[in-house]
């Protein structure tokens, strides 16, 4: 286990069986997007019946280059998008990190419920899932590497002290839908990147 906090605690009942889609969103980016899409699409015509829910984790993880948006925050970026692309009925949760890969699943279900649909572009994601169970679908990822959170969070850096709005929209929006950019403009989340030092990790 680890000494992370284990914040938000679970909830006292687990949802229903639903289509899970997991990712750390930091931030919200393209590439997101398109698996959140990909995912509604399959539960439309494949599982109608389950409902979606949005997993974020590393819900504990203190503030860093690596995590510089907080949980709610990262919510609050995905209502935005679900409402602009009028995608509804979506649940979201925040599962705190505990560095025990093995059992991650078995953890994650005291949050988003048991044994529904895994959907995924990570292998590593999957075959985890898969170990504990879970039928899993693959989604293939096209332009994978530039939607790799550590770059979009590096751009988003680089921007992190430069005044001109347009500039910032222009550029980001590459990576990160408008209505995203938009927030993170408006309540000034960009600038604390300037002072949380350098580098990330290739995930999301």
């Amino acid at each position: 286990m680890t000494d992370l906090p284990m914040h938000p605690e679970p909830p006292a009942s687990p949802p229903v069986p639903s289509l899970v889609v997991l990712g750390r969103f930091q931030p919200f980016h393209h590439g997101h997007a398109l698996l959140i899409k990909a995912a509604e699409e399959w539960r439309r015509l494949n599982a109608p019946e389950l409902p979606l829910i949005i997993t974020i984790g590393s819900s504990n993880r203190p503030e860093s280059m690596e995590n510089p948006w907080s949980p709610e925050e990262r919510i609050t970026m995905l209502n935005m998008w679900l409402d602009a692309e009028g995608i509804g009925d979506v649940g979201i949760v925040a599962v705190p990190d505990i560095e025990d890969p093995p059992n991650w699943v078995v953890h994650a279900e005291r949050y988003h419920g048991v044994a529904g649909v895994f959907f995924t572009s990570d292998m590593p994601s999957a075959e985890l899932y898969e170990s504990a169970g879970w039928p899993v679908v693959m989604s293939s990822l096209e332009q994978r590497d530039s939607f790799e959170g550590w770059r979009v969070r590096e751009t988003a850096r680089m921007l992190s002290t430069v005044d001109d709005e347009e500039a910032v929209r222009s550029v980001l929006s590459h990576s990160i839908p408008l209505v995203v950019v938009e927030h993170l403009i408006s309540c000034n989340a960009l600038r604390r990147l300037a002072f949380l030092g350098e580098g990330g990790e290739p995930v999301g």
